[in-house]
Formats: C-alpha cells, sequence, structure tokens
C-alpha cells in the first residue's frame, strides 16, 4: 500500500485524511494487509465449515408477551393522532 493507493482509496470513501494522518493510516492497512495475506497462507481445504466457532447451544427463552402498550396514554400526549394513529405534517410534496 502506498500513499497515491490511500489516497485513491480516501476518495472513494469520501474520507478527508490530514498529512498526519496519512502515514498511520498507511501502517494500520499495510498490517490489515500482512494478516489478510496470512491468513490466506493457512490449509482450510479439508476443514469443515462451522456455524460457530464455539461448540456451544444458544437457549431460547419462550416467546411470552411480559409488557403491553397502552397507546391511548401515548397519544395523549401527542399533538394530533386520529383513529389511534398519529398525525405528522406532510413533507414531501
Amino acid at each position: 500500500m502506498d500513499r497515491e493507493t490511500l489516497a485513491r482509496l480516501a476518495r472513494l470513501a469520501q474520507l478527508e485524511l490530514t498529512p498526519e494522518e496519512v502515514g498511520p493510516a498507511l501502517d494500520d492497512l499495510n498490517r490489515i494487509v500482512a494478516l489478510i495475506d496470512e491468513m490466506r497462507a493457512v490449509d482450510t481445504r479439508d476443514a469443515a465449515p462451522l456455524a460457530h466457532p464455539l461448540d456451544a447451544d444458544q437457549p431460547l427463552r419462550d416467546d411470552i408477551v411480559t409488557e403491553s402498550v397502552d397507546r391511548e396514554t401515548y397519544q395523549d400526549i401527542a399533538p394530533a393522532t386520529r383513529e389511534g394513529l398519529y398525525l405528522v405534517p406532510r413533507v414531501v410534496e
């Protein structure tokens, strides 16, 4: 990764880097690319795909309603409502 490539990436990402930020950003990106290269070097042909890296089950809770919403209480403080709906000013014409 060089300064020209970083400048092109920054322009594409609509980022404005100060001259002080260019050096650390180059270092970070070069470390990221080196890590990706290191991971690509690992032979994974015989590795079975995993749904999760840990062999654990996620306990699920029962799907029970534990709260209720009192629509009238919330709509009492609204500026305008009609038939249970909030009325808002039109913003697109």
